[in-house]
């Protein structure tokens, strides 16, 4: 049990610039609420913990004024920022468990570690950082758990500001290039209502239903369940091999780890599932546009720059029976989509009256509702944080042991991630229906897995 002991409200250490800040359309159309992770620490803790924490927050607001607002609805219905520097929360927490004791794989359980948000308050006055440090018992260990709005920024521009924050917590000080590009009008669009969309943007539209279904409600209001799974580095070679056994023609390059990864997913998951051969199924994901938008975007931005994009539709029969490059290359080709105009016209139309309507819910108080395809059976989510600098977060204790997120997904989704210690190992956060789960991890170790690494789930701090 996880009980708050102090909290504490840190505003930047300087006078800040005030006024609204414009979000670009990429800000709009992710969910309004935040985003909740934690970072795990071996180190020892004491009451110097916590008055680092408190004095770098309070630098690092300076250069990343805006976490320091508060989010506005606009007469338009678009989010702002309104700069005015009421601050940012940080709780202190402790709990009854030993370190070595905790597991932190996603689950409802973790969800102690991160502080609670009431979001039926007026939206104007929550904070869009909470922090929250917990203590294990014993004086071992100690957990930093955070919710970051997500209209703020995307992971890319999250783990700048958690890795700025922790060189400032080190007592170093930020080169002029690792200062945050705060201004988005560099993504204003002028949207027109003449002007169509020069592309058919599947990604947009709903994914394909279970055969014999007629809506979606049956499937999401069935119980997803969270496990970590671990790649090896000789596991990973052997996948991307596999995916590449089948020659290419010239010219074309290997599929890549990530391509391969999520081929191996979205094949084990389609066997789980055990559906009809005819089944349709997508993978739907997100890229980053900073270097796909022409001209590219600076590499300090802080902001949202995804882009949402979908496989081809395919067959859960293909996916089963084909080789791993068959569906490798489908992943491929929802990623090559992503060109400069293709990100331009998904932009001019992604935000839509729906997505404001969601937006003004969530402003009067009805929690946060989403405009987005559900992704979850027969078709499937994927992330890729392998490239995120993620275990880059020392204050001074030294890099934390484990990151992850601190819930379960409500639908089928695959966060990938590489492990905490450098050596190319990677952890797949899969949040899967509950009563397909076991059934999906057996086949995520079978084959090629099977005969090189160890068998077995990502426990605690792994």
């Amino acid at each position: 049990m996880v009980t708050i002991v102090a909290s504490h409200r840190i505003f930047p250490n300087q006078e800040t610039p005030k006024g609204r800040l414009w979000l670009s359309d990429s800000d709009q159309v992710g969910r309004s609420g935040h985003t909740p992770n934690i970072y795990v620490y071996e180190a020892k803790h004491n009451d110097e913990t916590i008055e680092r924490l408190r004095n770098s927050l309070g630098e690092i607001l300076v250069h990343y004024y805006p976490v320091a607002g508060r989010l506005s609805l606009a007469e338009s219905g678009r989010i702002e920022v309104d700069c005015n520097a009421k601050g940012v929360t940080l709780l202190e927490a402790q709990t009854t468990t030993s370190f070595a004791n905790y597991d932190f794989s996603p689950s409802e359980y973790v969800k102690e570690l991160i502080p609670k948000i009431d979001y039926t308050q007026s939206i104007e006055e929550i904070p869009l950082l909470f922090v929250q440090l917990t203590r294990f018992h014993g004086g071992q260990g100690f957990v930093i758990g955070v919710a970051f709005s997500h209209p703020l920024s995307d992971a890319l521009g999250y783990f700048q500001f958690m890795n700025s924050w922790a060189k400032l917590g080190r007592g170093e000080t930020l080169e002029p290039h690792e200062l945050p590009y705060l201004d988005r009008t560099i993504l204003k669009l002028q949207h027109s209502p003449s002007t169509s969309p020069c592309f058919d943007h599947p990604e947009l539209k709903s994914l394909p239903l279970k055969l014999g279904s007629s809506d979606i409600n049956a499937e999401q209001s069935k119980k997803t369940s969270a496990v970590l799974l671990k790649l090896t580095p000789q596991q990973v070679e052997n996948l991307k091999k596999e995916a590449n056994e089948t020659p290419l023609r010239e010219g074309v390059r290997p599929y890549s780890r990530f391509e391969a990864i999520a081929a191996h997913i979205w094949r084990c998951a389609s066997k789980a599932r055990e559906l009809e051969e005819k089944q349709p199924t997508l993978v739907r994901f997100n890229a980053s546009i900073r270097s796909r938008i022409i001209p590219p975007l600076p590499r300090n931005y802080f902001g949202n720059a995804l882009a949402a994009t979908v496989t081809p539709k395919c067959y859960v029969g293909e996916i089963i029976s084909k080789p791993l490059s068959y569906a490798a290359q489908k992943v491929r080709e929802g990623i090559e989509k992503l060109t400069n105009e293709y990100i331009r016209s998904q932009l001019e139309i992604a935000l839509g009256e729906e997505q404001l309507d969601c937006i003004r819910a969530f402003f009067s108080g009805q929690g946060e509702r989403r405009n987005s395809a559900f992704a979850g059976n027969p078709n499937l989510q994927m992330t890729s944080w392998m490239s995120m600098p993620v275990y880059e977060a020392d204050f001074g204790w030294g890099k934390p042991v484990y990151f992850g997120l601190a819930y379960v997904f409500p639908q089928d989704r695959a966060v990938i991630l590489l492990g905490p210690h450098g050596d190319e190992t990677v952890i797949v956060s899969m949040h899967f229906q509950a009563e397909h789960l076991q059934l999906f991890k057996k086949f995520f170790y079978q084959s090629t897995l099977q005969e090189n690494g160890d068998l077995g789930s990502v426990k605690s701090r792994l």
